[in-house]
């Protein structure tokens, strides 16, 4: 997509995405990518218990597993865009793909939890980060217009790979024992391969419809127009060819193009993120212990889980289709305000929860709020520093946000070990994505929206922004104007031939104004000569 071609040293011109097409076909590779990248690290928490048994550890140790994993998904972004700016995403998914797989096949024969962080933490930690982040640059690539239901949709998978994955993690612990669950779990694994087999490069697709447009380019300039016309297009070729050159220097390809932190857009963004990764994750974190500690049974405790999850599935994709309304999606990030603000809210509001009822309220509302931050967060980022850069700029936010989750809840952990009270904890994480929510609607208005009115107006075509159908139109406008200008030669030729004729006839009028009169024929021969009507009137009545 956005790779650069070895021979010429740039990059290529960007291609309107089909919305639609091969396209869903890429939406459902990244449905399923989406669904174990953040499913999975939740879901092997069901073999916590026998590692337990097995390894002689305790709870926190085992728990790491899942914290490397999610610490590796968010940690190496920047490492992903790179290989993404060099190999392109299909390769680095396939990478991926083995990566993931192999982690768990090789952490089923392991015999201490220090294998088990190297293999099933690193390894496949490290082979989901690779497949997640090309994933999502694919799905920008293929849709424009249809992108806010295209990024709602593929959201979706997290949800229902949640309550798939780890079902199906406890009928294969009973049935094959944690080892044997672990070699099935990078067996499924494998999928990820499928997927990235199915990201095929949008240009590679184009390709022909550039060739046939470059056939009838070249047919144009081939057409016979007489000699002196040749002569001049292969002038006005070589002058238009030094400017162009002269216009667009080579340049080298960026590994990380971090010109990015130049948008002021994209820095509201990523602190207003940090913000929010703060709080987000830590209510459905602690609500089952909180649930536990109310007098709710185990199992109802456990089936709160199951009702945010039901509620996300629906939620990701409504939020996607109200996103990609004509009325909304110029506003999109105050939609993203909002869904913050109402999961805030949420948090503060359920705080004083103390039986099931009013636990159960919570999970509804916070399931509706959490799949609209979920539907929102990335295509947000894409509106924000378009296609071309959303490798680089998701690479940097996902390590942002690594700090993030590695500081938010365990620090919530620790003040509940301390104060023994959930309650402040649902005060603080609700504070913190209400700030953030704030932080976002203020600056996008005093900071984006006034610099626009007083900014002078902007290019047609500003690098690196704007949406990729916009820069392809504009390209082959480009085009058009180029093979216009060969047509517009030969009737310069002749323009400058009428100029001539016209002056030696007005010589020649002269010459006969002072000898008494000129030859009746005078007139017709010089019409056709290359004088016409509308040029003898002119020429009389000059």
């Amino acid at each position: 997509m956005g790779r650069a071609d070895p021979e010429e040293g740039h990059l290529p011109a960007p291609v309107k995405p089909p919305d639609g097409g091969w396209g869903w076909i890429v939406l459902l590779g990244c449905f399923v990518i989406t669904g174990f990248s953040y499913a999975f690290p939740k879901a092997v928490s069901v073999y916590f218990k026998e590692l337990m048994k097995d390894f002689h550890v305790g709870y926190s140790d085992t728990a790491w597993i899942s914290s490397i994993m999610l610490a590796m998904l968010y940690g190496t972004g920047p490492v992903c865009s790179i290989m993404v700016n060099q190999f392109g995403c299909r390769p680095v998914m396939l990478i991926g793909g083995l990566l993931a797989s192999s982690g768990m096949i090789l952490a089923s024969f392991t015999t201490n939890i220090i294998e088990l962080y190297l293999t099933a933490g690193v390894l496949t930690g490290l082979g989901m980060a690779l497949n997640f982040q090309p994933s999502l640059i694919m799905l920008g690539t293929y849709f424009d217009k249809r992108r806010p239901l295209a990024n709602g949709l593929a959201a979706a998978g997290s949800p229902v790979f949640l309550s798939s994955l780890s079902p199906l993690g406890q009928v294969l612990l009973e049935k094959f024992g944690w080892r044997g669950g672990f070699l099935i779990m990078g067996g499924l694994l494998l999928n990820c391969c499928t997927c990235g087999a199915v990201m095929r490069p949008l240009d590679a697709g184009m390709k022909r419809k550039m060739e046939k447009a470059q056939d009838k380019y070249e047919a144009k300039e081939m057409l016979p127009i007489g000699g002196k016309s040749e002569e001049g297009i292969s002038t006005t070729d070589g002058t238009k060819k030094a400017k162009k050159a002269k216009k667009q220097p080579k340049k080298g390809k960026k590994l990380l193009d971090f010109s990015i932190f130049s948008n002021r857009g994209f820095i509201i963004y990523t602190i207003s993120k940090f913000i929010l990764v703060l709080g987000l994750f830590v209510p459905p974190i602690l609500l089952v212990n909180y649930a536990k500690d109310t007098g709710v049974p185990d199992t109802e405790a456990a089936f709160l889980l199951s009702i945010i999850g039901f509620i996300d599935i629906f939620a990701r994709p409504a939020c996607g289709m109200v996103a990609g309304l004509k009325w909304v999606r110029p506003h999109v990030s105050y939609l993203f305000s909002f869904a913050m603000l109402f999961n805030g809210l949420t948090d503060i509001c359920s705080a004083r929860a103390s039986n099931y009822t009013g636990l159960v309220i919570f999970c509804v509302f916070f399931g509706i709020s959490y799949g609209m931050v979920g539907a929102l967060q990335f295509e947000v980022l894409m509106a924000i520093v378009g296609s071309q850069k959303f490798s680089s700029a998701i690479g940097l936010v996902l390590l942002i946000e690594a700090f993030a989750v590695l500081i938010g809840p365990p620090s919530a952990g620790r003040l509940v070990d301390a104060l023994k009270n959930y309650e402040v904890i649902f005060y603080l994480a609700g504070s913190e994505v209400v700030l953030s929510a704030v932080f976002l609607a203020m600056a996008t208005y005093c900071c984006l929206n006034r610099g626009k009115k007083k900014d002078p107006p902007p290019e047609k075509n500003p690098p690196g922004g704007g949406s990729d159908t916009e820069e392809a139109e504009s390209d082959v406008q480009e085009a058009e104007e180029h093979s216009s200008d060969n047509h517009q030669l030969p009737h310069n030729t002749d323009n400058t031939v009428v100029a001539a004729s016209e002056e030696a006839n007005h010589v020649a009028e002269e010459q006969s104004g002072e000898g008494g009169g000129g030859p009746e024929g005078h007139g017709e021969v010089l019409a056709r000569d290359g004088c016409n009507a509308d040029q003898t009137v002119e020429r009389d009545s000059f």
